[in-house]
């Protein structure tokens, strides 16, 4: 027979007590009121009935926030167009002590910046019996209309003192539920061995952030795609609103148009084990009316792997269009090092699979899965001291084009330890894998540490390495070191035909700037490549004024043999375009100097490639251009050149209507592409660590 009692909350809202487990349980009058940290409350929040509707439909997305002393200690997941929703979610709460009352709200989720309140009610902790679990029946009601009934909400709850135990670090005082932890962990007993206690409490102080979030979801949104016109003028100003749980973000507005393009990165933090669902509006900004509503969609998290970055196109609900985002999901609990048995390149079996993977008999399988790329984040030293403390908050990026992992950030510390593994798809082996060190920062962006840019054709498989931190620019260094090793299996055949097609363009790349040092760089590099062109120039006059007599005859047979197979192509139309395109934007000084710096860049960075093919700074791109000379020799002395011309030609009028999505490109181009100018050069050359960061010199300071 169950037996129930009315009690009254600290409102005085009545709520009800149904006890359905009779245990030998004490009053909680026999432990004193005042003793802080003895008190653990378990709680299971069950569902809800006949809640207000908030939604036009007639319908609500309700969830349940706990508040004690006004501070939230628990959220509960959304549950969509219910108002009977059944959560059953637990939750585990450290007590100071039973004076202040467990305050539940309830909310409306709205795609917009705020939610609608649902109605609220107290449970008085003072009214619970120790060790003993409880139904609890909560009526919901509106403290400024008091007289409407806002249904209830359906607990259990057991409080159990926590005399003589330690408080367990993943169940903190008035802090945020680790979700996911069972209760048998949570009730552990305390451990008789002090060193148990001593890492409890270092763990307490230095990972306490870190064990709040399960992991991190970084999204990059790109562009949007044949949006809806919603103004007069048949266009938009369209900006983009995301929201996971709790977390918000707001895209820039880009001034009309219908296919925006952002280019905007940002992270969230993921609570639940599942991953949750991100809720994505689309808006149209309105001077000075409500802005108007495009289009929504949703990611569901749960349905996407982890450790791999994703492209997605979302067709937009009750609107038009698409948009187009990178969503990549990294586990805060990222393999580690200790844990390699599963995905370590030291395990021959794995080793050799990988490598029949892309061995010489797959050359024509998956042409586009060029290899496979594996980073050991091992530890920083010496880190750059970003806080007022003198300490840093230190995680690291690493990104191989857009795909972007991140490690967990350890907190007050400038010689971070990650041991964290990262393995990457390689699609093309002249990408570049850039490490970067932020401090993380809860009040605003992230606080850039230190960088480093390594060409994978650069790595040295198996090595650990010490890479000195560089600054943003990658043109000197920074404080710190970072240690990686890093194993880089690829086809040396899907490599060089990837070469020959276009770059994979990173979506999110710095703006260029005016700067008068970057323009006198810019103007000074091509200076030098107009001087070779002079002196080119210079060498051909001479020819024709016989300097030297066997040079200037072997300069006439040539041109002899090059005369009867010339084939003249005009560039009138492209420099007239060019030059247009330039007056068009002479209007802004400040636009004309950045184009006219990226300009110089472009044209300096193209005679720089061509002097690097040859002067073997690649290796790998300058036996390959080898090859191809070789090969393209032997083609000529075979086939006639007008039948190769006319093969060309028909391959080039036919490839749109063979391929209509297929990218134009120039394959002489994309090969210049990936070879690294001068700057890249000085950007990718490693710096000589300090001679006390080697391991060697570290032992020996120990033993000293």
């Amino acid at each position: 027979m169950l037996d129930s009692c009315k009690v009254k909350s600290a409102c005085n809202l009545p709520f009800t007590y149904n006890k359905k487990i009779h245990t030998a349980g004490t009053s909680n009058a026999d432990v004193p009121l005042a003793d802080p940290g003895m008190y653990q409350l378990d709680i299971t929040l069950r569902r809800g009935q006949s809640l207000a509707a908030r939604d036009r439909g007639g319908t609500s997305d309700p969830y349940v926030k706990f508040k004690i002393g006004g501070k939230e200690v628990f959220r509960s997941k959304i549950i969509h167009k219910n108002l009977n929703p059944v959560w059953e979610e637990k939750a585990c709460i450290l007590v100071d002590h039973l004076r202040e009352p467990l305050y539940i709200k309830v909310f409306d989720y709205d795609f917009g910046l705020q939610d609608d309140f649902m109605g609220s009610a107290f449970l008085d902790l003072t009214q619970l019996e120790l060790k003993r679990p409880m139904d609890v029946t909560l009526s919901l009601k509106d403290p400024h209309y008091p007289d409407h009934d806002l249904g209830i909400i359906l607990l259990s709850v057991i409080l159990t003192p926590k005399e003589g135990e330690p408080r367990d670090v993943t169940c903190g005082r008035s802090a945020l539920p680790v979700p996911g932890f069972c209760r048998a962990e949570l009730q552990r007993p305390y451990c008789q061995n002090a060193q148990f206690q001593t890492q409890s409490l270092h763990l307490s102080d230095l990972h306490r952030k870190s064990h709040l979030w399960r992991g991190i979801v970084s999204i990059t949104l790109i562009e949007g795609r044949s949006l809806k016109a919603m103004d007069s003028n048949g266009l938009s100003d369209p900006y983009v609103k995301f929201r996971l749980g709790h977390q918000k973000y707001k895209s820039k507005i880009m001034p009309k148009t219908l296919n925006p393009q952002w280019r905007e990165q940002f992270d969230f933090h993921l609570y639940e084990e599942r991953g949750g669902v991100i809720d994505i509006t689309a808006w149209d900004k309105d001077a000075g009316k409500r802005d108007d509503f495009i289009g929504r969609c949703q990611i569901d998290l749960s349905a996407l792997s982890r450790e791999q970055t994703h492209k997605l196109e979302l067709q937009l609900e009750e609107g038009e269009g698409h948009l187009v985002l990178l969503v990549t999901l990294t586990a805060s609990a990222t393999v580690s090092i200790s844990d390699l048995s599963v995905n370590s390149l030291e395990d021959q079996k794995e080793r050799e699979e990988i490598l029949k993977r892309y061995g010489p008999l797959r050359i024509f399988h998956n042409l586009k899965d060029v290899g496979f790329l594996q980073v050991k984040v091992i530890r920083a030293e010496g880190l750059m001291a970003a806080d007022v403390t003198g300490k840093s908050d230190p995680f690291c990026v690493v990104e191989l084009n857009n795909d972007r992992l991140l490690t967990h950030t350890v907190y007050k510390n400038l010689n971070p330890e990650w041991n964290k593994v990262f393995t990457f798809n390689i699609k093309d082996i002249h990408s570049v894998l850039e490490v970067t060190v932020y401090d993380e920062d809860r009040d605003r962006s992230a606080d850039f540490l230190g960088k480093v840019a390594i060409p994978l054709l650069s790595i040295q498989n198996g090595e650990q390495k010490a890479y000195v931190l560089k600054n943003k620019q990658l043109t000197g260094p920074t404080k710190g070191v970072i240690y990686l090793e890093i194993d880089v299996i690829f086809n040396a055949v899907k490599a060089s035909l990837r070469t020959l097609i276009p770059k994979e363009q990173k979506y999110i790349e710095e703006e260029n700037r005016l700067s008068k040092q970057l323009l006198l760089r810019n103007f000074i590099r091509m200076k030098r490549c107009v001087m070779v062109l002079i002196n080119a120039a210079y060498y051909v006059n001479s020819c024709f004024d016989w300097d030297s007599p066997p040079r200037s005859l072997a300069a006439f047979v040539v041109v002899e043999d090059m005369l009867e197979d010339e084939e003249e192509e005009d560039d009138k139309d492209d420099k007239d375009s060019e030059k247009k395109g330039f007056i068009n934007k002479i209007y802004a000084i400040q636009e004309v100097c950045v184009s006219v710096q990226n300009i110089l860049d472009e044209v300096a960075s193209f005679g720089e490639r061509i002097k690097n093919t040859f002067n073997w700074t690649v290796p790998f791109l300058s036996w390959l251009a080898i090859v191809a000379l070789c090969v393209f020799t032997v083609i000529l002395y075979f086939i006639p050149l007008r039948y190769i011309v006319l093969v060309w030609g028909i391959n080039k009028f036919t490839k749109k209507l063979r391929s209509p999505y297929a990218i134009d490109n120039n394959e002489l181009l994309d090969f210049l592409s990936r070879v690294p100018s001068d700057v890249q050069v000085v950007q990718y050359q490693e710096l000589k660590p300090d001679p006390s960061h080697s391991p060697c010199k570290r032992k020996k300071n120990n033993l000293g």
